[in-house]
């Protein structure tokens, strides 16, 4: 059973009705150099109704002093210490089942909040519609050291996105391309809830919670840089380069779930085009049932073009590639997602 500590009868620990509450669920795996960044973020807000959880996933480094060194200062903070790692998706869950706020961050512990960020997007969702499950921004990249090293969404001289960001009905725009900066979102609650939480069976959260919520909710986006996203060579997204990697297929059982929910040519197409990249990514990292398994799905909507098709051709020849393709990762890789 995982050791939960809790302030008893703390206003912060438990939430009322009476104001609108934001619960940030901030998970920990061996991020020692960065988690206690990570909370001071969420006690600096600017929004004062803020429920904190710590969920650390059995750490062998020293995060857990970090962590009890935080909430010895600050005792509202929920800390829940799980004897083993149960996972990204899981550990969310279970800091989602303690959860009050009607507003949801999953934070990991080595990002940063910038300290008017819950106040602007709850300002902001308070003026949409029960249609909106999410509401998310800008951000700016960071190195291990803190230093900026890019941004999510490039800005023009004020400060605003050069290009038009999908808002409303994105459920199309998710299947095209990553397009959204996960740690950037607050999300509704209840949504989740109904969702079900994050399919523990899945080895990430974001691009399976974008199509399963996009695809009767709607999204909105703020124009401003809120979060500060660290990018580690250990992240999870930099794993995709490599042969072991389990991302990809919990990717097609993803898409599969989307194929499911496809309404209209354009949203079908949509997946297509992305089931092609996701066909070239399982080749590049030499997963080859894997590139069998999404060429079949993809032929059920479409004959894949040329190019795929010498793919999925070149995947059952068992061509090896993958130590030329991390090669090529290496020599253009950027702050951007390589997912």
């Amino acid at each position: 059973m995982p050791l939960v500590t809790d302030s008893i009868s703390s206003l912060v620990s438990h939430p009322t009705d009476a104001v609108t509450w934001v619960t940030v669920i901030c998970t920990c795996f061996n991020h020692e150099a960065y988690v206690e960044k990570a909370l001071q973020s969420v006690v600096d807000q600017t929004y004062p109704y803020v429920e904190l959880i710590i969920i650390d996933n059995d750490s062998s480094d020293h995060s857990v002093d970090q962590i009890i060194n935080f909430i010895t200062r600050h005792p509202t903070a929920r800390f829940i210490q799980n004897p083993q790692n149960l996972g990204l998706n899981r550990a969310f869950n279970l800091g989602l089942s303690l959860a009050k706020g009607r507003y949801v961050v999953d934070l990991s512990a080595d990002d940063v909040l910038l300290p008017t960020r819950l106040e602007k997007q709850v300002a902001q969702f308070e003026m949409l519609s029960d249609t909106y499950a999410v509401v998310f921004s800008n951000a700016t990249y960071i190195d291990s050291l803190g230093s900026a090293i890019g941004l999510h969404y490039p800005i023009n001289a004020h400060g605003q996105a050069r290009a038009r960001i999908p808002s409303g009905n994105v459920f199309k725009n998710i299947l095209e391309t990553y397009f959204i900066c996960t740690p950037t979102m607050l999300m509704r609650r209840d949504v989740l809830n109904q969702l079900g939480g994050y399919d523990e069976s899945l080895a990430y959260e974001d691009f399976d919670f974008w199509v399963r919520s996009a695809r009767t909710y709607q999204y909105a986006y703020l124009d401003e840089v809120l979060t500060l996203k660290r990018r580690l060579p250990t992240s999870l997204s930099a794993q995709v380069s490599y042969t072991d990697n389990k991302l990809l297929e919990s990717t097609l059982v993803v898409c599969q779930k989307a194929y499911g929910l496809c309404q209209t040519p354009d949203e079908f197409a949509a997946l297509t085009s992305r089931l092609s990249q996701f066909i070239r990514k399982a080749f590049y990292t030499e997963q080859f049932e894997l590139v069998e398994r999404f060429g079949e799905l993809l032929q059920r909507i479409e004959r894949p073009d040329l190019l795929t098709y010498l793919v999925l051709l070149l995947g059952q020849l068992r061509v090896p590639v993958n130590s030329l393709y991390r090669f090529f990762l290496r020599q253009r890789r950027s702050p951007a997602s390589t997912f």
